[in-house]
């Protein structure tokens, strides 16, 4: 098993990428169009993490810049109907945290805008991926991304889970109040959370902009 491959970058085309390594070997892998658009310069040097499939007719090796990015591969291919090269495709069509979001909202619509990716597969996923995702964890993604920039007052990642655990009350009762679980993430995740911030708070923020 290859879990990783780590050497310079020789070349990029549109959907894959060759490194070489110091044993004097190239790997040719697959990635998303969302890894490629980060990959530095040709002669730089790389680490992916990797995925091998293989197959009567040969194999083939998919890399990804994020350890977490392998593993939501990884669950897209236990979905009936969907390869690596699909998954692939997902993932180069939306981010990690707006897939996590959508199926945890059940919004396939979202999912069925991705290239590649109909009505039917997208209810598909969302079938059976809605019980693999937390909402808590998806929110957590968020402040490890870095979509909630540390500054004066904002909740430390000490404070990460709290936080969390608020914004997803909070996004509860929005949904409870008709709003869609999708738009009330999104929102959420924009509010300012301090020491004194309660969940009212952040209803009452919900509702202001949504």
């Amino acid at each position: 098993m290859i879990a990783f491959i780590e050497g310079t970058l020789v070349k990029k085309t549109v959907s894959t990428v060759v490194v070489a390594t110091a044993s004097g070997l190239g790997y040719e892998l697959f990635v998303p169009v969302t890894d490629l658009e980060q990959m530095p310069a040709n002669g730089s040097k790389v680490m992916l993490h990797t995925y091998l499939q293989v197959k009567e007719d040969g194999v083939a090796l998919f890399g990804f810049l994020e350890e977490e990015a392998l593993q939501i591969f990884k669950l897209l291919i236990t979905v009936n109907g969907i390869g690596p090269k699909g998954a692939i495709g997902i993932l180069s069509g939306i981010s990690l945290d707006d897939l996590r979001f959508a199926v945890l909202a059940e919004d396939s619509k979202t999912i069925s805008k991705i290239p590649g990716i109909g009505p039917k597969t997208a209810a598909k996923l969302v079938l059976e991926l809605k019980d693999k995702f937390k909402l808590e964890d998806a929110i957590e993604a968020k402040l490890i991304h870095g979509e909630q920039t540390a500054g004066k007052g904002k909740a430390d990642n000490g404070d990460a889970a709290k936080a969390a655990a608020m914004r997803d009350e909070a996004a509860q009762a929005l949904v409870a109040l008709g709003y869609s679980m999708t738009g009330a993430v999104k929102v959420l995740k924009e509010a300012e959370i301090t020491e004194s911030t309660t969940v009212e708070d952040l209803l009452k923020f919900g509702l202001k902009n949504l």
